[in-house]
C-alpha cells in the first residue's frame, strides 16, 4: 500500500512519530512523508530539522507559504496550499493519506485531495476546541475522511454523529501515549546539558497560543496573561515553548521575546523536539497555557495543568486539569490550587500506549 503521511508543524510530527516507525518497518507500507506548512519556515523554529533528524522517509518537502499572519494572511496561505496539493496529488497517487487534526494547513492539503478520490485517515477527529478556528476545520477533515482513528470513546461517539455511519470509525487511543510508553525521557541533567534550562528548580512548563476565534482581544489577553507571569517569575523557573502559525502566532511571538529578553528567569524555545517537550513535562512542578498537549499526554503521567481561556474548550476535561480564564488573578488562584492540590488517579483515559499497532492493522483491513 502507498501511504503518505502529512506533517505541517512540530505539533502533528511528535505525536505521528510512533504511526511513521510503525509503517516504515511494515513491508505492507510504501511510505512517503510530505512536510509542509510551517516546517521549512525559520520564523517559527525550521522544524523541517526535526522532521530528517527522525530518520523517517522518504520525505516531500513543500515550501513554506506563510507571508502574514493576520486573517488574509491565513486565508491566503490556506490558498497557497490548496494550490501547492492540487501539485503534490497529481504528481504523487497514493492508497491512503494520514492527515492528524485540524489545522488550516492541514485541511487544505486535505480539501486539495478530495477531486482526485484519495482516501484519508482522520487522526483525533471527532475532538472539540471551541476557542479555535481549528474545531471546524477538524470537523470539515472528518467530513472528507474515510477512515477514523479517534483517541476517546466519547470522541469515536462525535465522528459516528457528524458522519451518520458507524464505517470505519475506531477508538484506537492516542499516539501521544505510545510516546511516552516506549520513550527513554531525559534526566533533569541531561535536559541542563541539552537544553540549558535546570529543572532541578521549580519550572513551570508554558505554551500560550493565540484564540484564533477572538483574535480581536488578543492584547488584553496578552497583558492577563503575561501579568501573571510576572508574579511567579519569582517563584517559578518559566520554559517557554513559543507559538505556531496561527492567526496573529507572529504578534504573539513578538511579544514573547520581549518578555523574555526581561525576564531572567524565563527561558524560550522554538521547539525541544519530542523527547524533550515530554521530558521537560514529566519534570516540570506544572503546565500553563492552552496546549493540547496538557489534556492528552499530561494525563499519562500526571501532570497538573492549568488550562487558560476558551481555545481548548469542549475537551474532555481530567482530574489533572485546572480550568481557568485568561486573567492574571484567576491564573493565580488556578496556580495556588495546583500547590495545595496532590496528583489525582483515574487520568489515563486515551488508550493503552498501543495505539500505533491498532492502526497500522486498520490500515492493512481498509478497503473502499
Amino acid at each position: 500500500m502507498r501511504i503518505t503521511v502529512l506533517t505541517s508543524s512540530r505539533a502533528d510530527l511528535g505525536i505521528q512519530l510512533p504511526l511513521l516507525r510503525a509503517l516504515q518497518a511494515d513491508p505492507f507500507f510504501d511510505l512517503r512523508v510530505v512536510a509542509f506548512g510551517s516546517h521549512g519556515d525559520r520564523r517559527f523554529g525550521h522544524t523541517l530539522d526535526e522532521v530528517v533528524a527522525s530518520g523517517i522517509g522518504p520525505v516531500s518537502v513543500l515550501p513554506p507559504v506563510l507571508e502574514h499572519d493576520d486573517p488574509a494572511g491565513v486565508a491566503a496561505a490556506m490558498g497557497a496550499t490548496l494550490q501547492q496539493f492540487s501539485t503534490f496529488w497529481r504528481d504523487h497517487p497514493t492508497d491512503m493519506i494520514v492527515a492528524l487534526g485540524d489545522r488550516y494547513e492541514m485541511f487544505a492539503a486535505v480539501a486539495a485531495a478530495l477531486p482526485f478520490g484519495l482516501p484519508v485517515a482522520h487522526l483525533h477527529g471527532g475532538e472539540t476546541t471551541l476557542g479555535a478556528i481549528d474545531n471546524a476545520l477538524r470537523h470539515s477533515i472528518t467530513h472528507m475522511a474515510a477512515l477514523h482513528f479517534t483517541c476517546a470513546e466519547p470522541y469515536r461517539k462525535r465522528v459516528v454523529e457528524l458522519t451518520g455511519s458507524t464505517a470505519h470509525v475506531y477508538d484506537t487511543g492516542a499516539l501521544g501515549y505510545d510516546n511516552l510508553r516506549r520513550m527513554e525521557l531525559l534526566s533533569v541533567p541531561a535536559i541542563r546539558e541539552r537544553y540549558g534550562v535546570d529543572l532541578a528548580d521549580p519550572t513551570v512548563l508554558i505554551t500560550f497560543h493565540p484564540e484564533t476565534t477572538a483574535h480581536q482581544d488578543e492584547a488584553v489577553q496578552w497583558e492577563r496573561f503575561s501579568g501573571a507571569l510576572h508574579r511567579l517569575a519569582g517563584r517559578y523557573r518559566l520554559l517557554v515553548t513559543l507559538p505556531n502559525a496561527d492567526t496573529h502566532g507572529l504578534r504573539l511571538r513578538e511579544r514573547w521575546k520581549a518578555f523574555l529578553r526581561d525576564m531572567p528567569s524565563a527561558t524560550g524555545v522554538d521547539s525541544l523536539g519530542s523527547l524533550g517537550y515530554l521530558s521537560c513535562m514529566r519534570h516540570c512542578a506544572f503546565m500553563l497555557g492552552n496546549s493540547s498537549s496538557g489534556y492528552v499526554e499530561a494525563s499519562f503521567f500526571p501532570k497538573h495543568v492549568i488550562d487558560v481561556g476558551e481555545r481548548q474548550s469542549g475537551r474532555i476535561v481530567t482530574p489533572n486539569i485546572h480550568r481557568c480564564a485568561i486573567d492574571t488573578d484567576a491564573i493565580l488562584a488556578a496556580v495556588s490550587a495546583v500547590e495545595r492540590s496532590a496528583l489525582p488517579e483515574g487520568t489515563r483515559i486515551y488508550g493503552d500506549g498501543h495505539t500505533a499497532e491498532r492502526m497500522v492493522d486498520l490500515l492493512k483491513q481498509y478497503k473502499r
